[in-house]
């Protein structure tokens, strides 16, 4: 897969804001994204049982590249849980309702500077943009980030089953009479 454009590169940044049909879009980067996406499968498919990388490529069509970086951070971070071993995989260390999507989004902002920084080097570096911009543009973020801080894995799971997404829980229920 070619490198991304810099037009590309700036519209999948968290920090940056892309015109898309005469309204303004702030976006998020594909790390961030996919990692929610991943947590968010482990807590909805899990059951107890540890889920492999490959599974959450397989349902969500993530790649497995983005999810292996990552996913070792959210170990580290407390936010998922690795066991090791043929049947491993990952569970979230803690309960669902406890894990929030700002969690998530720190940790993937602290894998990269480029991912964690308020905005590109090389834009607003003018006097009124180290003063007046760049504040601006943390001030956003830092707001962005307290809003992801009021979601948690268990209202997007919860939001999943809503939706009509299938989970593997259901499939591993046993019924005996």
């Amino acid at each position: 897969m070619p490198a991304p454009s810099a037009e590309e590169d700036a519209c999948v940044r968290v920090d940056a804001v892309c015109h898309t049909g005469g309204s303004i879009v702030l976006k998020f980067s594909k790390k961030l994204l996919y990692a929610i996406e991943a947590v968010v499968d482990i807590a909805y498919n899990s059951g107890g049982d540890p889920v492999q990388i490959r599974e959450v490529t397989k349902r969500q069509g993530v790649p497995q590249r983005y999810l292996e970086q990552v996913m070792q951070r959210l170990v580290k971070a407390g936010i998922l849980k690795g066991i090791r071993g043929p049947r491993g995989g990952y569970l979230l260390a803690r309960d669902k309702s406890k894990i929030r999507v700002g969690d998530i989004a720190r940790v993937v902002m602290d894998m990269s500077d480029t991912d964690s920084a308020v905005l590109p080097p090389d834009v607003a570096t003018g006097p009124i943009g180290s003063a007046v911009i760049r504040p601006l543009w943390q001030e956003f973020q830092d707001q962005i980030l307290t809003m992801m801080d009021e979601i948690t894995v268990e209202e997007l799971t919860t939001r999943a089953f809503r939706s009509g997404i299938h989970s593997e829980v259901y499939d591993r229920i046993t019924y005996t009479i």
